[in-house]
């Protein structure tokens, strides 16, 4: 496994990865070298088969104040070649974790600003800390959160995207839970516990499942019934009927029994 600077990259013997944003001193602020690590990390555990699920998480007070102020007075200095070079990795990242085959979990305590956003939001599924703060703060200081966009419209909605994104203002945990960006909030001293009981109940379910379950929704998108996608919807049941997964699965529920993913947690 790759040795990183800004972040850290943990297996669990039981199947899942947790990736650490880890600059606590910087309050886990992003430049192009985490951005870059990211995108290895997020490499490395694609190539991973023995992983169910990912959790997304940072160390320290916060999960990310958002773009290091080092990097961008630097990105400031640079050309319209450059920055656009910059923006593309940040691009790269969140699509790569956006399009990440097994489901993500983000877990989300103290600040969330800017960009931070986006890595929510390109996670299946956040939970979060009542008092967590968040901020789509780009307009504050003469930018937009232009890469981020798509994927904050689609977890909350293009409505609420177009308030939070004009006005700045900060949210916090529990509104962040209205409008859909967290399952579930938490008091921050429960948090802990909280990822411990999302982790032992992904780990109930049959790992392919879940991957093609992922496919099988990002497909599905808005829900628009076309005969291509109910093709695909009839495909997709046949496939995974037929798997070895889903004959263990199913076999072991008709039979009364654990099936082969939970015997192996016990």
């Amino acid at each position: 496994m790759t040795d990183f600077s800004t972040i850290q990259l943990e297996t669990d013997p039981r199947g899942f990865a947790t990736l650490w944003l880890n600059r606590a001193d910087k309050h886990n602020a992003f430049n192009a070298e985490m951005i870059r690590e990211l995108i290895l990390a997020l490499d490395e555990v694609q190539a991973d088969k023995s992983l169910r699920f990912l959790l997304l998480r940072g160390r320290g007070k916060h999960f990310s104040a958002g773009a290091d102020l080092a990097w961008m007075q630097h990105a400031a200095t640079l050309d319209y070649s450059a920055n656009l070079a910059d923006s593309r990795e940040l691009a790269e990242l969140m699509h790569n974790l956006y399009q990440l085959k097994i489901p993500t979990l983000a877990v989300v305590q103290g600040a969330a600003f800017g960009g931070a956003l986006g890595l929510i939001s390109c996670c299946d599924m956040a939970i979060g800390a009542m008092d967590a703060q968040l901020c789509l703060s780009e307009v504050r200081i003469g930018l937009a959160p232009a890469v981020i966009s798509p994927f904050v419209v689609q977890a909350i909605g293009e409505r609420a995207a177009r308030r939070y994104a004009l006005t700045a203002e900060r949210f916090n945990g529990e509104r962040a839970h209205e409008l859909g960006l967290f399952a579930e909030t938490y008091p921050a001293e429960a948090l802990d516990d909280a990822v411990s009981d999302w982790t032992a109940n992904l780990l109930l379910n049959s790992p392919q499942a879940m991957q093609a379950s992922k496919d099988l929704l990002k497909e599905v998108a808005s829900g628009v019934l076309t005969p291509a996608l109910r093709r695909y919807t009839e495909n997709a049941i046949a496939r995974i009927r037929v798997s070895a997964e889903g004959q263990e699965g199913l076999n072991a529920f008709l039979n009364k029994r654990k099936p082969s993913w939970q015997e192996q947690q016990a």
